[in-house]
């Protein structure tokens, strides 16, 4: 089962972070969080890897209907979107939506994660053409 939703960003890793946030921003989505993996292995642990940053994006209404449906599904939110370098250039993932629905096993969880779903896939079609 795939449970991402990627697409390869144009210009820099920056570029591609400001897309990324405009995007999700653009689509009714906040970053309620950022963690910068690069950074934190590498003061942890002084392991160097690429760039690469995992935002969690969060829409206030659909967050509600989803744990409006399930109080649990708060264990899947924010929704995960990563911007990360590759010997491609910068990619960018988002946690596929209909994951909720696969793991909670909820008919009621579908119609959020549709909506959820086609917001991020417009978001990345942002990102992919920016």
């Amino acid at each position: 089962m795939s449970y991402d939703r990627t697409v390869q960003a144009r210009g820099t890793f920056e570029e591609a972070v400001a897309a990324t946030r405009a995007a999700l921003a653009e689509q009714g989505f906040g970053v309620l969080t950022e963690i910068d993996v690069q950074a934190t292995l590498k003061a942890k642990l002084d392991h160097d890897m690429e760039q690469y940053l995992i935002l969690g994006a969060c829409n206030p209404p659909l967050a509600r209907r989803a744990l409006d449906a399930d109080r649990s599904v708060g264990l899947l939110l924010p929704c995960n979107v990563v911007v990360r370098e590759t010997g491609d250039g910068v990619t960018v993932q988002a946690i596929d939506p209909n994951t909720m629905v696969t793991l909670t096993g909820l008919a009621a969880m579908a119609p959020v994660a549709e909506e959820v779903a086609g917001k991020l896939d417009a978001a990345l079609a942002v990102v992919a053409g920016a």
